[in-house]
């Protein structure tokens, strides 16, 4: 082992600038949300601004202990860390705070905390150690035992509920991919998915009529060739057994708010003054920032409270009306460049561990950061998700920037091994 002669020796400035370049935005951003000349105060807790600034100094001091400690101990953490997250989920079903119609956070003051974002952190880091174990284990056995490792999370926080946050734990199929899933099963993941919207727009009999017929002339064609046609029904009669069953799926799992949501997003229902106000709204906003915006603390809608929910999943109308269109792009690219810089230290690391961990990360921040610019700008339902590191909130704000300062310590940690 090198010894290290500061807490700093070998950290990766970049991702360590680009971290705190998404949360001075996101700080500026949560101000502008909800600024209010009389009421400003840089002491008033109650504020969010102020609220945001307490996160980001705890967050940096967590990052300072998470930077000191020994890169040796962070891997034989992730299982009693991800036992724990597990008791705090099924703790606060029972005696959790309930708020927006979700039983998702423990109060503790004026302060909340929402162990469902924490378990994001929890679940990356028991995959890694799962998948990246040195154990006799096949790798099919790995992955099925990651995949239940994902699903006990995902469906201990879908009863709170918190759809939102249960759909962030599919971006770990990109994970699996990197670690050699076969392609196959991320091509039929996609499929359902647009089998699914498909079903809610077309009648389900015919498109299960068109899907058995299409399925059955590719066995004709290949008939020849056992293997394929036989693979080609099995697929067909997984595909129209899933589509039989998104009615269901839907009107049954689903919370109203959800259905409506869908339902608008798909061109089924119209309905600007009521589930569909917020997008509507945002989409205002955003548009009337034109290319330059209208400048910092300058936005009408954001001063008049014409968009609900503006500093946490809308914080990025705010971003989009006070800096226009070339404000937007160049913190868009700011965000993907910090996902690509990620990409490339998870590619360097020796130990699986720090690989898998720092990948998990990296996909969980694209599926934040995609899945909330296109809710605000009405291309997918609003299900609630934050913008990392810029919606105004304690839980996320902590939990991902303890996931940016561990693959920070992982990475350092890979210059000491010798």
């Amino acid at each position: 082992m090198r010894k290290r002669n500061s807490i700093f020796d070998g950290i990766d400035l970049s991702v360590l600038l680009l971290y705190y370049a998404m949360v001075f935005i996101g700080f500026i951003s949560v101000l502008a949300a909800v600024y209010n000349p009389e009421t400003f105060s840089l002491t008033d807790l109650s504020l969010n601004y102020n609220k945001q600034m307490i996160f980001i100094l705890a967050a940096t001091v967590i990052g300072l202990f998470i930077l000191s400690i020994d890169g040796r101990l962070i891997e034989p953490l992730s299982f009693p860390l991800y036992i724990f997250t597990l008791v705090l989920l099924v703790a606060v079903l029972f005696f959790g705070t309930k708020i927006s119609g979700a039983r998702s956070w423990f109060q503790i003051g004026a302060f909340s905390l929402q162990p469902g974002e924490f378990a994001k952190l929890s679940t990356s880091m028991m995959v890694a150690a799962v998948l990246g174990s040195a154990t006799k284990k096949s790798f099919t056995r790995k992955i099925l035992l990651s995949t239940l490792v994902v699903a006990i999370s995902a469906l201990l926080i879908l009863p709170q509920p918190d759809l939102g946050s249960t759909v962030v734990f599919s971006s770990f199929l990109l994970v699996f991919y990197r670690e050699g899933l076969s392609v196959y099963f991320v091509l039929i993941s996609l499929a359902l998915a647009v089998f699914f919207i498909l079903a809610l727009v077309i009648n389900p009999d015919i498109l299960s009529m068109v899907t058995a017929g299409f399925g059955l002339f590719i066995s004709i064609l290949w008939r020849r060739s056992r293997k394929i046609w036989a693979g080609t029904l099995a697929v067909t009669a997984i595909i129209v057994s899933f589509i039989q069953s998104v009615d269901y799926a839907f009107y049954n799992l689903l919370e109203d708010r959800h259905r409506n949501r869908i339902n608008i997003m798909l061109g089924k229902a119209h309905d600007p003054k009521g589930i569909g106000y917020n997008t509507h709204q945002s989409m205002i906003a955003i548009g009337s920032g034109g290319l330059f915006g209208k400048g910092f603390l300058q936005g009408t809608q954001t001063k008049y409270d014409f968009v609900p929910e503006q500093q946490t999943d809308f914080i990025f109308c705010t971003i989009g009306e006070e800096w226009g269109f070339a404000g937007a792009m160049v913190f868009i690219t700011l965000f993907l460049i910090f996902i690509y810089r990620l990409i490339l230290l998870a590619e360097r690391q020796k130990l699986p561990f720090a690989r898998i961990f720092t990948y998990s990360v990296a996909c969980i921040l694209l599926f934040h950061f995609t899945v909330n610019i296109a809710m605000t700008i009405g291309l997918f339902p609003v299900i609630g998700i934050p913008l990392p590191f810029v919606s105004s909130g304690g839980s996320s704000m902590l939990a991902f920037s303890m996931m940016i300062f561990i693959v920070l310590r992982l990475d350092m940690y890979r210059k000491e091994i010798l």
